[in-house]
């Protein structure tokens, strides 16, 4: 019997762990695996992810204009674009203030010395501003917009073009068709590239267990655990209970058709990356309309970012008192609008939480050493908070379609 993808993708993460591992441990005086073999098998990932960014852009543009040309009126668009914006706000706040509560409980970091640790350089950068966060979005060069993958301009331009395609209806019938076939095409070429995914995969993890060093994780296990456990909690028990609540799917239906997201999530710690693949399991696998996918999904892999939310309160809590600076009540309120800023700033790229965390650090004056913590963990922790942040669109989603199908339903029934 032919194994489903997502359980190829299981194996070939697990497999390429747990050979990356043998490489390290056991194989560490032989060159062509510590080597030649992590080379290629980094060569491979990289090639993989890259295939998969190729596509984002167009998927993203392509998906948003036929989704605005698939509603019914304008005016449901509206609607659509105010709740989606709306619920991904109330879920990242839900989780700054979630991982308050616990770092406020917990003190992670509390009676640890590491003023002595080893540094790295952290490069100054400004926190971002709300202003020239809304003042970006519209491009000033389309074509940069899309060479430079600036995904909140990219969905500005494909948001403005099919709200002029559908203003003018069946005068330009063609051009819908056009953008039908167009995404027709994509769904094609995003299946025709998740074949690889278990290869794929296997490379990103074969690279990670060769490199990773374990040793580095003795001192702040309880940083790590505490993470971890949040996220797990939230990707298996929060967003799956909240579904459950508000939609007819069950908790177990909502964890069973999300875990090719979440393996996949795993492997490329890319929100963006994952794209392709929250579509597909919204709108094959939960039944959520396209419209709803194709103009939220692409939203959310920029702005829905409640693991890196998670991630930034829970870290900088940690190296602040784990520094001697524990951060006080007067600066809390500063800290978390900063933080809220930096989540929906962080970008679905590989990385984003560490680079957010590393702002913080260096606005608060904390030693170089503190970012030397945070980057030696981060990808391990990267991987689990990318599949919080697409279980996390793929809920709200869910929970958005249910609500315009049963605006619908209403209006229909008046």
């Amino acid at each position: 019997m032919t194994k489903s993808l997502s359980t190829r993708i299981f194996i070939g993460l697990f497999s390429g762990l747990i050979f990356g591992s043998i490489i390290q441990y056991g194989l560490a005086d032989v060159s062509f695996f510590t080597g030649t073999m992590v080379d290629i098998a980094a060569g491979a990932g990289t090639m993989f992810v890259n295939m998969i960014m190729m596509l984002v852009v167009p998927l993203v543009f392509v998906s948003i204009v036929c989704g605005v040309c698939e509603l019914k009126d304008l005016n449901s668009f509206g609607r659509l674009g105010g709740k989606t914006f709306g619920f991904y706000i109330i879920n990242t706040l839900i989780a700054i203030f979630a991982a308050l509560g616990v770092a406020l409980l917990l003190a992670p970091g509390k009676g640890v010395d590491m003023s002595n640790g080893g540094g790295v350089d952290i490069v100054a950068t400004e926190l971002p501003n709300l202003v020239q966060l809304i003042v970006g979005i519209v491009p000033n060069n389309p074509v940069a917009a899309f060479t430079s993958g600036n995904m909140l301009q990219v969905i500005f331009m494909a948001l403005l073009l099919g709200g002029v395609i559908k203003s003018l209806g069946e005068s330009v019938k063609s051009a819908v068709d056009g953008f039908k076939v167009a995404n027709k095409i994509m769904m094609k070429l995003i299946s025709v590239v998740m074949q690889l995914a278990p290869i794929g995969v296997f490379a990103l993890m074969l690279k990670l267990g060769a490199t990773l060093e374990a040793a580095i994780f003795g001192s702040v296990l309880e940083y790590l655990v505490l993470i971890l456990g949040l996220l797990l909690l939230w990707i298996f028990v929060v967003y799956p209970t909240a579904v459950s609540v508000f939609t007819p799917i069950s908790a177990k239906e909502f964890r069973s058709k999300t875990r090719e997201q979440v393996l996949f999530s795993l492997s490329t710690a890319s929100s963006n990356a994952t794209i392709p693949v929250t579509m597909r399991t919204l709108t094959e696998k939960l039944g959520v309309s396209r419209a709803v996918a194709g103009f939220g999904v692409p939203l959310g892999a920029t702005m829905n970012m409640g693991g890196v939310s998670i991630y930034i309160t829970i870290a900088i809590f940690f190296v602040a008192n784990a520094f001697g600076a524990p951060i006080t009540a007067d600066q809390l309120p500063a800290l978390l609008f900063s933080i809220f800023l930096l989540s929906v700033g962080a970008g679905g790229v590989p990385g984003g939480g560490m680079v957010m965390i590393g702002v913080l650090i260096h606005q608060m004056g904390l030693p170089v050493e503190a970012f030397a913590i945070v980057a030696a963990l981060d990808r391990l922790i990267d991987m689990v908070l990318t599949s919080c942040n697409v279980v996390g669109d793929a809920a709200v989603l869910t929970i958005v379609d249910e609500t315009e199908k049963r605006a619908e339903a209403k209006s229909a029934a008046v």
